[in-house]
């Protein structure tokens, strides 16, 4: 039987999402509880993959196994490090993809102004002595909903076929206290490492040192940006999966 799993993971000690052949990842980890509990292989099918260090608030993975003891997320859960909690499982069809039925996906990044150990393996401190302009970051990310390619926030040596993402949200956000701030983006889909140069690009715009004509130029010619900046990935977080049909978590 198919089900799906709801989990969330802290990526500091990981090599992202996806199995690595020498380093631990959060899929490998899932695999090997999976295994272990259900007393055979298991391979696990994400719904997308996350870079070294980046977060997920809110995952959905799939996985095929026998029916499921009513304790099972509780020895699931015992079996997985501090970083990994699995909060609920769904049985699905038989033809359900966690990855390919996926038609949204959203991000959350956090910068922080302010020094505070309780943030820092989930937020980027941002430690120069120019302030962020928070109506400059969004008239930077005010551009994005205007185009449907985005090659200029792609990783280089991707490989990829497309360009293309149908991006319906990029809001700057500033909690209250005014020393953290939020950028929210959705879409269907995202490029390589394409959030965190979104970021990246909205501080240059703030900080004067990436015209918003010259970013403006670069998303209507697809062309690389003069001078690109990938934030940390620590600030970066996937908060959110929609899929076409509804999720009865249990």
């Amino acid at each position: 039987m198919r089900y799906f799993l709801q989990l969330s993971y802290l990526g500091q000690h990981f090599n992202g999402w996806q199995v690595q052949p020498d380093a631990p990842s959060v899929q490998a980890t899932l695999e090997q509880a999976l295994g272990t509990l259900l007393r055979h292989p298991t391979p696990v099918t994400g719904c997308g993959r996350t870079d070294a260090g980046v977060h997920a608030r809110y995952y959905v993975a799939h996985f095929d196994g026998p029916p499921l003891p009513p304790s099972f997320l509780l020895g699931l859960n015992s079996l997985l490090p501090p970083d990994i909690a699995v909060y609920a499982v769904a049985p699905m069809a038989p033809d359900a993809h966690a990855r390919f039925d996926a038609f949204e996906r959203s991000y959350a990044y956090h910068i922080t102004t302010r020094k505070d150990p309780f943030d820092q393996h989930t937020c980027w401190h941002y430690r120069s002595g120019r302030p962020l302009d928070l109506a400059k970051l969004q008239a930077a990310a005010d551009l994005l909903p205007h185009y449907t390619a985005f090659a200029p926030f792609c990783k280089t040596h991707s490989d990829v076929d497309s360009y293309d993402c149908g991006l319906t949200r990029a809001q700057w956000e500033a909690l209250p206290g005014h020393h953290h701030l939020v950028f929210h983006i959705t879409a269907n889909r995202f490029l390589r490492g394409m959030v965190r140069l979104i970021v990246g690009a909205c501080v240059q715009v703030s900080k004067g040192q990436l015209p918003l004509e010259a970013l403006e130029h670069a998303l209507d010619t697809q062309t690389p940006l003069p001078k690109s900046l990938s934030v940390p990935p620590q600030g970066l977080a996937l908060t959110g999966v929609r899929y076409p049909y509804e999720l009865v978590w249990k």
